[in-house]
């Protein structure tokens, strides 16, 4: 039953929102022995995310029918990945090797594989959980959860149609799904503040991601000056300006596909958002290449570091951290399989001694998408941001079949 918030005026829950990112900020940045000691323990960037979630929790906002966050994804998060990617150094983030993409590969063949052993497991612990028949399947519901994390939205959807999952099994998976995506970002943001350590155990090295991060510090320091009106109006005429133009295109290609070849809906090039998301990638990264790269010394990263925070502010509203009772026994399931994909990822990356970073952004391209995998890269450095969405948006290609393919094997497993 829905619970009426204390503040629905989204002008309201918007200041609540940036009032908490002062506070962490402020709070960080402080001298105070009792801040010192806390930050050294709770990483900020979590805490810009657990605290919004807290607020939904207790019924102070109601984050799910909140408009915030779809104008956040819509308008500026675009917007952010275009000003951090004006300032890749792409040589740079060449060096990084392809150890990256060998884990977002793996951390997809972990979701595929980790559904059908989950669903095996319990089929044998308790196979009421896992069981059902027709459209009311629980395996059939679960293909809507390896869509969204081996893809995103788009390819759930397809899902929902291939496998003729009922309304009320979807809409219960969708809610074992950000649940379940959720919590594992929080693991991942607090598992970004202790990398040195995890490498350390994962044997990995980390040199050119840490040389990548240091040299684009040094560049900041030594070239960054303070910006005039006229850069802050240049920046946000750029980054807005490529997000419109993006939405115009997107409005634009997305039905004339749909319309040509629907067939390509399986790769989710119907997606308005994928295109969206394509095109403020790649026009950053072409005017990284121009002299709008020179931006960067005038607040362009920072700014669109600014808008990242305010969608990881509204990221953290969407969780309600009471609503892991609703569904105990499938939410039981969809741990379970995360810990299988957790599991495999971890025993490749020892395996071949690639960095946390891979596994982490590898594994939040999988199971949050776009929309947070530069979150997760973020928290290891803003100019790694790129890295999560490009990723990400891979997933929307392979998506459907890979979750085709797992949906298939949960059926034989739950058999």
């Amino acid at each position: 039953m829905p619970f009426l918030a204390i503040i629905s005026n989204d002008a309201v829950v918007l200041g609540l929102l940036m009032s908490i990112l002062a506070f962490v900020f402020v709070s960080n940045n402080s001298k105070h022995p009792f801040w010192v000691k806390f930050y050294r323990v709770v990483p900020a960037l979590l805490l810009c995310y657990f605290l919004p979630s807290l607020f939904n929790s207790f019924g102070i906002i109601d984050g799910k029918s909140s408009s915030l966050y779809p104008v956040v994804r819509d308008y500026l998060l675009p917007t952010s990945l275009v000003l951090l990617t004006i300032t890749v150094d792409i040589p740079a983030v060449r060096k990084l090797g392809g150890k990256a993409l060998l884990m977002f590969l793996v951390g997809s063949a972990g979701v595929m594989l980790g559904g059908p052993l989950a669903v095996w497991l319990f089929s044998y612990i308790d196979p009421g959980i896992v069981g059902g028949e027709g459209p009311n399947a629980t395996w059939r519901g679960l293909t809507a959860i390896a869509g969204s994390w081996i893809g995103g939205g788009a390819n759930q959807a397809a899902m929902k149609e291939i496998f003729g999952i009922n309304e009320q099994l979807f809409s219960a998976m969708v809610t074992v799904d950000v649940i379940t995506a959720y919590v594992w970002m929080a693991f991942l943001l607090y598992g970004a503040s202790i990398s040195q350590r995890i490498d350390r155990w994962l044997k990995a090295d980390s040199s050119a991601i840490s040389q990548l991060q240091q040299k684009m510090e040094t560049y900041h320091a030594q070239s960054d000056r303070i910006p005039s009106l006229t850069h802050m109006v240049l920046i946000a005429g750029i980054g807005f300006g490529i997000t419109g133009l993006g939405h115009w295109v997107a409005d634009w290609i997305a039905p004339a596909i749909k319309a040509a070849a629907p067939s390509l809906e399986r790769y989710s090039l119907t997606n308005k958002f994928f295109w969206l998301i394509l095109i403020a990638t790649v026009a950053g990264l072409a005017l990284s290449f121009t002299r709008a790269r020179q931006l960067n010394h005038v607040g362009a990263s920072k700014t669109g570091t600014l808008l990242l925070y305010v969608l990881i502010a509204t990221l953290g509203m969407q969780m309600n951290i009471f609503a892991i009772a609703d569904n105990p026994g499938i939410l039981l399931v969809a741990f379970t399989w995360l810990a299988f994909h957790i599991l495999i990822m971890i025993g490749v990356a020892r395996l071949i001694k690639a960095p946390f970073f891979f596994v982490a952004v590898g594994s939040q391209a999988n199971i949050g998408g776009p929309a947070s995998a530069p979150v997760v890269a973020a928290a290891f450095s803003p100019v790694l941001a790129p890295v999560g969405v490009l990723l990400a948006v891979l997933g929307y290609a392979i998506g459907t079949w890979g979750a085709y393919l797992c949906g298939i094997m949960m059926a034989w497993a739950s058999r």
